[in-house]
């Protein structure tokens, strides 16, 4: 998110950067999506690329991942979001084996997304 208003040097993170979750895994910082509206309103996703999930070769299982999620949401999405401006409804949190294009299918990539509300400066996981 550099260049946008509301970040400071604690929070901007530059893409491919690696960032701690609770499994272990490898995960890095792929970018940020503004401006393409959820089914909440406005929306901000969070994308990573996680390898170690990947179907076939995986060493992170799903409920891991779930768990990393939900540690990126609350530790790495929310101090990004800017406190001026129009807050997001929703935080959308994606790990991916691979870089996908935002939008466009892959299905040989495994995706996985988590959908947060946020209330009290906390997320709130929301089922799909």
């Amino acid at each position: 998110m550099a260049g946008q208003g509301g970040t400071t040097a604690e929070t901007e993170t530059k893409a491919g950067e690696l960032v701690p979750v609770p499994s272990g895994q490898e995960v890095r910082f792929l970018d940020v999506i503004h401006g393409e509206p959820g089914p909440e309103g406005l929306t901000a996703r969070f994308r990573f690329i996680a390898p170690a999930i990947a179907r076939d070769s995986g060493t992170v299982n799903v409920e891991a991942a779930q768990e990393d999620m939900a540690a990126l949401c609350s530790g790495f999405a929310l101090p990004r979001i800017a406190s001026t401006g129009p807050q997001p409804a929703q935080i959308i949190i994606v790990l991916s084996d691979r870089e996908v294009a935002f939008g466009e299918t892959a299905p040989e990539a495994t995706q996985y997304f988590e959908a947060y509300s946020l209330a009290d400066g906390m997320c709130i996981w929301e089922p799909f």
